[in-house]
């Protein structure tokens, strides 16, 4: 470990007199790449330094403990063992998990795909309340919602909603997000008080560049259309809405966001590179890990990665344990527990693969 952390130091070192000559000041690509490439080292770097500082604190207490002092200095001496020892620690366990290898999109945008499943109006509605969940949190985060395309439903829920979030470390706290979502609750349209439960999907892909995902103009077939609102109310009459096809893997995307076509044009690119970019990563994952699940699964009612109860107010991660009796606060962008809480198990399964790797 101290090896792999010199080395950091000395590539982060090397970066600052790198980014304080001329010739790379002056030349924006390479300023660009050289800062960013700093600015991801700097964590590890400033908790290398305090590390190393602990350490000579503890050689020095040591040290001290060897000479012939008074009581009173020899006390000093413990008390700072005392206090350096655990705080060593805890940088150890810090820097390990710092040391990690990184997900390459941990700071890219995301695109946010939601659609009712499983439960008809109820799951629509459902699809609405997520959407405006992960809404609330972006704002937390200090992040930009951007919506790119949605279906609703009579009842103003969503049938689809696609949305990119953009904002440092988005992908990286809303990666683990991607899956089956359950409501239990009496919907508005039960008129016996029954509890219904519904599901609602939620895929997470990482925004990606022209340099991620080339699409050749030859390889896509573009459709105009006019667009349609909430209730099927017209946005408007002219056709201005998208529908973008990728005709070698057949997949598609739309926008009837924007009025304009250029505009819904762009966007529908973007949520089109990104769903091949996850169909490419799944290809690739299922080379070396074989047959696995798609992010989002059926949407089945029994399948599920977090449930929502409203008669219990609770929220439950099911992949993790974690339960939350605090489901408004949640439902309105309170979302910091439970993400920490799936971070910190990835980061341990990351740790205990490296252990036995």
């Amino acid at each position: 470990m101290l090896d792999r952390l010199q080395a950091l130091a000395d590539r982060y070192e090397k970066l600052s007199e790198l980014l304080c000559d001329p010739d790379v000041a002056s030349d924006a690509s390479r300023l660009r790449e050289y800062s960013k490439e700093q600015s991801d080292l700097e964590e590890a770097y400033q908790a290398y330094l305090e590390y190393r500082k602990v350490i000579e604190g503890i050689e020095s207490a040591k040290s001290l403990l060897n000479e012939k002092l008074d009581e009173e200095m020899r006390e000093l001496a413990k008390m700072e063992l005392e206090e350096l020892e655990p705080r060593k620690a805890e940088l150890e366990e810090r820097i390990r998990v710092l040391l990690l290898p990184k997900d390459p999109n941990d700071d890219k945008n995301v695109i946010m795909e939601i659609r009712g499943a499983a439960g008809g109006d109820e799951a629509a509605l459902f699809a609405g309340d997520l959407y405006r969940m992960y809404t609330r949190y972006s704002e937390l985060q200090g992040w930009r919602v951007e919506l790119m395309d949605a279906s609703y439903n009579d009842l103003g829920g969503f049938k689809e909603v696609i949305f990119m979030i953009s904002g440092k470390g988005a992908y990286s706290k809303l990666k683990f997000e991607s899956g089956a979502h359950r409501v239990q609750r009496v919907p508005v349209t039960e008129s016996g008080g029954r509890i219904h439960t519904s599901t609602a999907t939620v895929a997470v892909l990482p925004e990606v560049e022209d340099v991620d995902v080339e699409i050749h103009e030859k390889d896509i077939r573009i459709d105009t259309f006019c667009s349609s609102g909430a209730g099927g109310q017209s946005v408007n009459t002219t056709k201005s809405a998208i529908r973008v096809t990728h005709i070698p893997t057949g997949i598609v995307a739309q926008c009837q966001d924007e009025k304009s076509q250029h505009k819904n044009k762009e966007k529908a690119l973007k949520v089109l590179r990104a769903r091949i970019y996850d169909k490419m990563m799944e290809e690739e994952m299922a080379k070396y890990a074989g047959e696995r699940k798609s992010k989002v699964g059926t949407g089945d009612r029994s399948e599920r990665i977090r449930t929502y109860n409203f008669p219990q107010n609770r929220v439950t991660d099911h992949r993790i344990g974690l339960t939350i009796h605090r489901l408004e606060s949640v439902l309105n962008g309170d979302l910091d527990e439970i993400i920490q809480a799936l971070t910190l198990v990835a980061q341990t399964e990351g740790l205990q693969q490296g252990e036995t790797g």
